[in-house]
């Protein structure tokens, strides 16, 4: 599995490594059922500490992405999409209205967001 870590991140490790898990259930390269590699053989991979690894797969399934079954290993959780989808539109909007709030105090137009937008959505 690709996971990029960053020693120099100000984001623990635990979660970068969850976010990443996460962001490719979302994006469906990782689907319902899928078996996650082992706590053990993922640290191994990243040269992360086991309980690095633990965490990341806890906090996933606490989250309902996962699910941990005993002596079988870690599985893609069969989660509603649409509720995904709508748990990743609330943090877009909160990071909108953010967004919305710097460009008026900055004076910066509708029109030129837009365009920060379109060149942004564009790069991917």
């Amino acid at each position: 599995m690709d996971i990029i870590i960053s020693n120099s991140s100000n984001v623990p490790l635990y979660e970068q490594v969850k976010e990443q898990i996460k962001n490719k259930i979302v994006s469906n390269e990782l689907k319902a059922g899928e078996l996650l590699p082992s706590i053990r053989s993922l640290a191994k991979d990243l040269r992360i500490s086991v309980i690095t690894t633990k965490n990341a797969y806890d906090e996933l399934e606490r989250e309902g992405y996962v699910k941990t079954i005993q002596g079988k290993g870690t599985y893609v959780s069969n989660k509603n999409t649409e509720l995904i989808k709508e748990e990743q539109l609330q943090k877009i909007e909160s990071l909108m209205e953010t967004a919305v709030s710097i460009a008026r105090i900055s004076d910066i137009s509708k029109k030129e967001i837009q365009e920060m937008l379109d060149i942004l959505y564009e790069e991917e």
